[in-house]
């Protein structure tokens, strides 16, 4: 997932930004899926490279379960070590998965180089969580 990962970053589309994010996703019937940010000039019209995997992979397979997320990011030119962990939108976008399978996804993290961080589950990084249970 790493090398998916950091290969689908290298393909971002961010002029603007100039921060690019590969995500590799792992399903439950062995399929990766990549995805990576997506900018546009109309900010905020992009899409980050978390919540452009989760949504495609719900759409062509929304009955395949995610086991795993890997997301690698940082600046296009000299990338920080310092591990970039999905923004708030796409934490709770992952959580809505993570609650809809009612299976937890592990999610790990880095930049270019430096540590990786692995959690067990969106909510380590989301401890007072919103999801459907509170509709």
């Amino acid at each position: 997932l790493y090398n998916a990962a950091l290969e689908s970053r290298t393909k971002a589309y961010a002029p603007y930004s100039k921060f690019h994010v590969g995500c590799a996703m792992l399903l439950e019937d062995g399929q990766i899926i990549v995805a990576n940010n997506q900018e546009n000039a109309a900010y905020p019209s992009g899409l980050c490279a978390e919540r452009s995997a989760i949504f495609w992979a719900a759409s062509n397979f929304p009955h395949v379960a995610i086991k795993k997320i890997f997301v690698i990011g940082g600046a296009e030119e000299n990338p920080a070590s310092t591990p970039i962990p999905p923004c708030g939108a796409c934490r709770q976008s992952i959580l809505e998965y993570e609650s809809k399978q009612n299976k937890n996804i592990e999610l790990f993290f880095t930049s270019v180089e430096g540590e990786i961080i692995k959690t067990q589950s969106v909510r380590d990084l989301l401890p007072f969580s919103f999801d459907a249970s509170y509709l």
